[in-house]
């Protein structure tokens, strides 16, 4: 049968692709700018049919409707396994739950059949001539949920990039149940976040320790972002991507000629992510260039993988970093504010790395909601808090104050490293606590 025949004998509107959902489904969205806002508002308008729906996605950038028409939650549960700025204020609502995860352990609950997927609906980008649709910015997960699921819903859309992997980076025709074309609106862009002096003291602390050659990976943030203008603008030749999230700074740093992966133990000269979120600058560089490979995470974010190139430097923000060197990076408290991702992943991996560094970045202080100004630097997490990195895997901290390396040190001496790198105005209050708790030593110092 010819592929585009086919397509045509599968292809119904949205309203009709979605009357595979039954009551006490299991649905999967697709993940990051892949998510379906199409597929989303047809399902959302069958809320009255159907009763016990469980539908999860990965950072869905906008607030779903499923979760908006039913604040009883009597149709449908939503849960997103990183969370949005959307899914954040849904979960302040209480619309939106979070499962807790280790990123590349991530696809092999679906492998594993531990979580179970009736229905995936996906966005994925036009089909080629041989039958196979991209799966565009995002691969993370979706390519395990696509395996696992049931049936299969794809929205067209031809906004979205052709990307290469890799390895399952499309999904064929003949695995698709139902094909919807949507309204092909272009892709989310991702706000560009103010880069302000502390990070750029930050970023430039951290650059200082990048050598020629080395592999990046970049979370999320105006830190990241800065230390990505300050590679660009630097000599620093021939620098390997191997990452979880591909952003603008990339493009940057390699139309600058920072980055040429010719240094890499695998994937050499390829920029290695598993998904990419950003503006039209991003999106343009990745439409169908060989460059550019994604591969699912259980790849990308997996500590052995990881670990194969050299000189690999994960760069990541933390919320809060406490006198034992627990590292909070998700919650501020009890409230949920982001996932786990693939700090842990990059951390573990970054440290089996020949020459690997692995970084914690926070600025020292953050300021609250009657302006004054709050240590990041605390003595212990506060109740709820959540621990990302744990003491014993956390190596390298820093702040506009400087950089401590928390590997080999007793509680004592972490207790002082990281005093030192806090805010001045806070050390004495810190020195005073850091006694009571007992990690403190008369031979101490404060710079």
């Amino acid at each position: 049968m010819k592929y585009a025949e086919e397509y045509q004998k599968k292809l119904v509107s949205a309203d009709e692709a979605v009357k595979v959902v039954k009551s006490g489904d299991k649905v999967q969205y697709g993940e990051f700018m892949m998510n379906s806002h199409v597929l989303d508002a047809a399902l959302a308008a069958r809320k009255d049919e159907l009763f016990d729906v469980k539908v999860s996605t990965v950072v869905c950038p906008f607030p779903v409707q499923i979760a908006q028409v039913d604040p009883t939650m009597e149709h449908f549960t939503f849960t997103d396994l990183h969370f949005s700025g959307a899914s954040r204020k849904l979960h302040d609502k209480g619309l939106c739950y979070y499962t807790p995860l280790t990123y590349h352990y991530t696809p092999e609950w679906y492998n594993r059949g531990y979580v179970d997927v009736d229905v995936a609906m996906i966005k994925v980008g036009p089909m080629d001539e041989f039958g196979y649709f991209s799966l565009g910015t995002s691969h993370s997960i979706t390519s395990a949920t696509t395996r696992a699921a049931k049936k299969i819903v794809v929205e067209v859309c031809n906004a979205v990039p052709r990307t290469f992997g890799g390895y399952y980076e499309t999904i064929h025709i003949s695995k698709v149940d139902y094909i919807v074309e949507g309204d092909h609106r272009p892709l989310i862009q991702l706000p560009t976040i103010p880069v302000n002096d502390v990070d750029n003291k930050v970023a430039e602390i951290i650059v200082n320790e990048i050598p020629d050659g080395g592999c990046i990976q970049l979370g999320i943030g105006a830190m990241p972002n800065a230390i990505g203008s300050m590679i660009a603008k630097s000599d620093i030749k021939d620098l390997g991507v191997h990452t979880e999230m591909l952003v603008d700074s990339y493009v940057d740093m390699h139309e600058a000629g920072r980055i040429t992966g010719k240094r890499k133990q695998i994937d050499r000269e390829k920029m290695v992510f598993t998904f990419a979120m950003g503006t039209n600058k991003l999106y343009n560089f990745l439409d169908n260039n060989p460059e550019c490979a994604m591969y699912p995470v259980d790849y990308t974010n997996n500590p052995w993988v990881i670990a194969q190139n050299d000189n690999v430097m994960a760069i990541n923000n933390a919320i809060e970093i406490d006198l034992y060197g627990q590292v909070c990076s998700e919650s501020s408290g009890i409230r949920h504010i982001t996932g786990t991702g693939g700090q842990l992943d990059f951390i573990m991996g970054s440290f089996k790395s020949k020459g690997g560094k692995g970084f914690i970045c926070l600025s020292s202080t953050v300021t609250g909601k009657d302006g004054e100004l709050i240590s990041r630097v605390v003595p212990t997490l506060p109740t709820g808090a959540i621990v990302t990195v744990p003491r014993t895997i956390v190596t390298y901290v820093v702040t506009e104050y400087g950089i401590v390396n928390l590997q080999g040190k007793s509680t004592y001496e972490r207790a002082e490293a990281l005093i030192n790198i806090a805010h001045p105005q806070f050390r004495d209050d810190l020195v005073k606590q850091a006694n009571d708790m007992g990690i403190w030593h008369r031979t101490n110092k404060i710079v």
